[in-house]
């Protein structure tokens, strides 16, 4: 079905119709009810903190011994975010702490993973270009060039490439 069509289905009905849909929605779809959740009651702070348990017990767990340092867990967190709706400045919170993180994680641990250093250049690249479209560069500039300084201190192999992309914020 088309929007259009969509658009024509949704005219026909009338208020007690269209409620009823929406509340069908609700009880059979649990992305419907994680988005008016949000919307009638967003609690960003809570949001966030959870989201930086979860992406934190990917490098640094609590119940068991092995990190499974899973990038995609916070990626899965970021599109949701987006998808809700969360403020820019969250959004671009947990994207630099996804950052943070592995950084922390990559001190304490030798990393030989040429994809594990890839990941974070894509996620670093997704940051700047996130907070350059979202006119937020000025409150994330010293978070973005710490990390820069970091990698460049941990001699990451592709600290050539985060140089490349820390120029794109001037």
């Amino acid at each position: 079905m088309s929007k259009r069509d969509l658009k024509k289905y949704l005219a026909s009905l009338d208020k007690q119709q269209m409620e009823e849909q929406l509340l069908e929605l609700y009880d059979k779809f649990s992305d419907v009810k994680v988005f008016y959740d949000f919307v009638f009651n967003p609690k960003e702070e809570k949001l966030i903190q959870e989201a930086k348990v979860k992406i934190s017990n990917e490098y640094f767990p609590i119940k068991s011994k092995r990190p499974k340092t899973r990038r995609s867990v916070a990626q899965k967190i970021i599109k949701h975010f987006l998808v809700l709706g969360v403020d820019a400045f969250a959004v671009a919170d947990i994207m630099l702490y996804t950052i943070e993180i592995a950084l922390k994680y990559s001190a304490k641990r030798e990393v030989r993973y040429a994809s594990f250093f890839k990941s974070f250049q894509n996620s670093y690249e997704q940051v700047v270009h996130y907070v350059i479209a979202n006119g937020i560069v000025t409150d994330y500039r010293k978070r973005i060039l710490d990390v820069y300084n970091e990698v460049n201190r941990q001699k990451w192999e592709n600290s050539y490439e985060f140089e490349h992309i820390k120029d794109q914020l001037d």
